[in-house]
């Protein structure tokens, strides 16, 4: 195996972001109180990696001999993911602080995921997958736990870490049949020898396995039970994180396997309609009873991985930048919910309930606002981003002929309308509590919750840039 300069400069932000991560391992070990430095040279480092994302946009094609996809594909969901993780530590400062545990290495950690999940997104061979999906994992099984005072902060951290590591032995084991049918692990050549392996059922079931191992990592329905336990469980801004992060490292690893190497048979793209269809319906359904804003916000994102699995059991150009353009808009939205929750939440469990947010547009007018505006996008309401990411999702079934999973999905967001109003109405139409006290509001935190949703506005008001951005990714 060989490679050159090129190579580097492609895969430039990967390498840069993983030197970054060790230098900041070293900072935070060698200060006393590295925390608000670690912190800043997060951020810092984030700036520096999306534009060298930016910069290497152009760089389309392959390097290190076909092991890493470069440019315009990875290069969008190394966006998402930096946007995801810089507005997750904007979040992170005021809440760590208020919860007193606010170290350094939780900074480094948060940097280590996003340098797991680019790995996924820029993965073309199997192997390469799979070191991003455990580099991410990993650090993600150590910041749900990081409450390390809170029996549900290592509840959470040990039950992720114990179902992570059952799913990904399916995982492992489907890339041992894949390897077995087609004799390499690489995507590329996995595809180019689709013509002869895909009778062989040994492809398919590795295939199947793979997709159980990452329908574990998007929380769908049946592999969604550790969901709302592990966001209730660990810091509120990890919660935000990982439903967001890790859910679109996922879903790029699922378009790259399933478009870039393994074309769907009717029956595998039937078992994926499926899986979407249970996962939309289950996610919503459960999401209607529950009291805790966090788990309310948990199954809720199992529903929204569903919306997303249409666009990959669609297997059409549609489906795919429904996918994308979907990704990038739940990231703001999702981010933005758990943020408000994150900033208002105290260390007596204040705001955690619904019943909490009971007249919060008479004391925080501007935070209800917010809020009410994620809510308003997670139900799919126009002209906001989640209408229109639903839109292209659902508009890609029925181009693919399957009107019926459309239909499914479009009832599936009508029951989730009615938990998402029923936060607005707490805040604007039930009376604010008798000795209920104000929150002060970091300005950092409202800086990130601001940038979220008028992102959200943007993404709504002018969908038709992303969507022909993500077309000229494939």
């Amino acid at each position: 195996m060989s490679f050159n300069y090129n190579d580097m400069i492609a895969v430039s932000p990967i390498l840069f972001l993983s030197a970054y991560s060790l230098l900041l391992l070293i900072v935070d070990a060698s200060l006393k109180r590295p925390a608000n430095i670690c912190y800043w040279l997060t951020l810092v480092g984030l700036v520096v990696s999306g534009f060298l994302t930016v910069f290497t946009y152009n760089a389309s094609g392959n390097a290190f001999n076909g092991m890493v996809f470069t440019g315009r594909f990875p290069a969008f969901f190394e966006i998402v993911f930096v946007l995801s993780a810089a507005l997750s530590v904007l979040l992170s400062k005021p809440y760590l602080e208020k919860e007193r545990i606010n170290f350094g290495e939780y900074y480094t950690l948060l940097l280590f995921a996003t340098l797991g999940m680019m790995i996924m997104a820029s993965a073309r061979d199997l192997m390469v997958l799979f070191l991003g999906l455990e580099l991410m994992s990993i650090s993600l099984y150590v910041l749900a736990g990081f409450v390390r005072r809170d029996a549900k902060s290592n509840e959470a951290s040990l039950k992720y870490f114990l179902l992570g590591a059952f799913a990904t032995g399916f995982l492992l084991y489907g890339i041992a049949l894949v390897y077995g049918a087609s004799g390499t692990t690489n995507l590329s050549v996995i595809l180019e020898r689709f013509s002869v392996t895909q009778n062989d059922p040994l492809l398919w079931i590795g295939a199947a396995l793979i997709l159980v191992g990452l329908s574990f990592k998007i929380s769908a329905v049946p592999f969604h039970m550790w969901v709302p336990d592990v966001y209730e469980g660990s810091p509120t801004t990890i919660s935000g994180f990982m439903s967001t992060g890790s859910k679109a490292a996922a879903f790029a690893a699922l378009v790259l396997v399933f478009s870039y190497s393994v074309h769907p048979s009717w029956q595998l793209q039937l078992v994926i309609a499926y899986l979407a269809a249970f996962t939309m319906v289950i996610g919503n359904l459960i999401a209607l009873v529950q009291t805790n804003i966090k788990r309310m916000l948990a199954y809720s994102s199992i529903a929204h991985a569903g919306y997303a699995l249409v666009g990959i059991a669609a297997a059409n150009s549609l489906g795919r930048t429904g996918v994308l353009y979907y990704m990038l808009a739940y990231t703001f939205m999702q981010i933005g919910a758990f943020g408000v929750v994150s900033v208002l939440e105290n260390k007596e469990g204040k705001y955690l309930q619904i019943s909490d947010y009971e007249g919060l547009a008479n004391k925080h007018p501007v935070i209800a606002a917010l809020m009410a505006l994620f809510m308003f996008s997670l139900a799919g309401l126009p002209p906001l981003a989640g209408f229109f990411g639903k839109y292209y999702l659902f508009a890609s079934a029925v181009s693919a002929q399957m009107t019926w999973l459309a239909v499914v999905g479009v009832l599936a967001s009508v029951v989730s309308v009615y938990f998402y109003l029923n936060v607005v109405v707490s805040m604007y139409f039930k009376e604010l509590p008798e000795g209920s006290t104000s929150v002060a509001i970091s300005k950092l935190g409202a800086t990130a919750l601001i940038i979220a949703a008028a992102a959200v506005i943007e993404l709504g008001l002018t969908p038709g840039y992303v969507v022909a951005l993500t077309e000229r990714l494939f």
